[in-house]
């Protein structure tokens, strides 16, 4: 079983009871207001989340990582490596991602397990790059994405959406350097 620990989180696979919180984080249109199209999912779209998450883990040796307290082992949200499938002109790039519960937030944990999932991604995973995918706006997820040493490589507009999103990336050269 993969995990990761960092100082203040584990980050591992998925488990049946992660269902529920997961669907309570994502039901928050805070939240959710800067993924896809901004809304929210239910219990099904969460359980569908995870399926999918998991195949990743299966098919690709990484996926998106429960994200819990340590201590507490509470449930805070989901960060990991993802296949962006959505934006087909960066395929196959690997792309970071994170979502946290909003009482999560301005705490650095999001930084915390996007660094750790990144030399998870480069070390341990033996990629070559990694991508981060913004949308124009987000000026938190642009903190998380700076401080992990992302550079801005170019704008380009969501499928179907029309929504002006920001590709970042990072390989392992400049990661090491």
């Amino acid at each position: 079983m993969t995990e990761i620990l960092t100082p203040r989180l584990m980050l591992r696979r998925w488990h049946e009871d992660d269902l529920v919180p997961l669907s309570e984080i994502n039901g928050d249109p805070e939240v959710m207001r800067w993924i896809g199209d901004g809304s929210v999912h239910d219990l099904d779209e969460t359980a569908e989340d995870i399926e999918r998450w998991e195949e990743e883990w299966d098919e690709e040796g990484f996926g998106v990582f429960a994200v819990e307290l340590l201590g507490s082992g509470e449930l805070i949200g989901a960060v990991g490596l993802s296949m962006p499938d959505y934006l087909p002109e960066v395929y196959p790039n690997v792309e970071i991602i994170w979502r946290l519960g909003r009482q999560y937030w301005g705490q650095g944990y999001a930084s915390e397990a996007a660094q750790a999932t990144l030399e998870f991604a480069l070390q341990d995973r033996g990629l070559d790059r990694v991508v981060a995918i913004n949308r124009a706006g987000n000026d938190e997820s642009e903190n998380v994405i700076r401080k992990l040493g992302m550079v801005l490589e170019r704008d380009t507009t969501y499928p179907g959406q029309g929504h002006l999103l920001q590709i970042h990336s990072i390989d392992l050269t400049e990661y090491e350097a």
